[in-house]
């Protein structure tokens, strides 16, 4: 028996992984977060399967539902909304299964701020322009942020900062970021995103917070802030430059530069 952290993805039920949906397909028992997964990709469950939307449980509680379905010989399906990588809560799970004997394994899935980027069309890391992507999160009502961690710190590196979970506060993200940034910096809303009530905000740093309190947007939302979002001008890549030399081999034998 193997409980199985499925990425399901971040909205739309068609951006599950194919080994994803093969392995939901097979699990007798599925746990998921009612609120954030699509009711779609519960039909791919076997029939007669066992649902349990994990919105109201606590730890304990989803704890105890997987080490009943390890004593019952069942497979898990653990659907996670996005990917279980960032923000999942998946951790904490995977350190009480460790003490309980409970084996599992994680499957990937398409991060919110990956369906964020192609809502807008833009590629976050742009050659000569931005490079690094930071993921974070602020931590009003939420667990604290360890040290060091706090936007005006992070935000002294110039680069496409990528929040979850903020859109409570965009005031607070725009006043510990304006000192770093600039008004002028293009930054972004995703709520929703992939979803079919999906909407984006585009804007400057200096607008955004009104933008976001205009539309109402309040949850499942990412906001991003960086030149990259509105890069125009910069210098193509390495990667396909005629001066490039081609054909050579990394250590393992493989190409040297990734991408495609």
């Amino acid at each position: 028996m193997t409980v199985y952290f499925i990425g399901a993805g971040p909205g739309a039920a068609d951006l599950i992984t194919v080994r994803g949906q093969r392995i939901l397909a097979s699990c007798r028992v599925c746990l998921y977060a009612g609120s954030l997964v699509p009711r779609e990709l519960l039909d791919v469950c076997p029939p007669g399967a066992r649902l349990t939307d994990t919105a109201e449980l606590d730890l304990d509680r989803i704890t105890a539902e997987l080490v009943r379905a390890h004593e019952a010989g069942e497979d898990v399906a653990r659907l996670h909304s996005g990917d279980p990588s960032v923000f999942s809560a998946v951790a904490e799970q995977m350190r009480r299964l460790d003490a309980a004997g409970v084996p599992y394994e994680i499957v990937p899935g398409v991060p919110a701020f990956a369906a964020a980027a192609a809502a807008l069309g833009r590629e976050l890391t742009v050659p000569t322009v931005g490079q690094t992507v930071i993921l974070t999160r602020v931590a009003q009502q939420a667990t604290p942020m360890p040290e060091g961690e706090d936007l005006a710190t992070l935000g002294r590196s110039g680069a496409l900062i990528v929040l979850h979970l903020a859109a409570r506060y965009a005031d607070r993200v725009v006043a510990e970021l304006l000192p770093h940034y600039g008004p002028d910096c293009p930054a972004a809303v995703v709520a929703m995103a992939s979803r079919p009530d999906e909407l984006v905000l585009r804007g400057t740093l200096g607008d955004i917070a009104g933008r976001l309190g205009a539309a109402g947007v309040t949850r499942t939302a990412v906001i991003m802030v960086g030149r990259t979002l509105g890069a125009e001008q910069f210098g193509d890549s390495h990667l396909y430059s005629p001066h490039r030399e081609r054909g050579a081999a990394g250590p393992g034998g493989g190409p040297c530069a990734s991408g495609g």
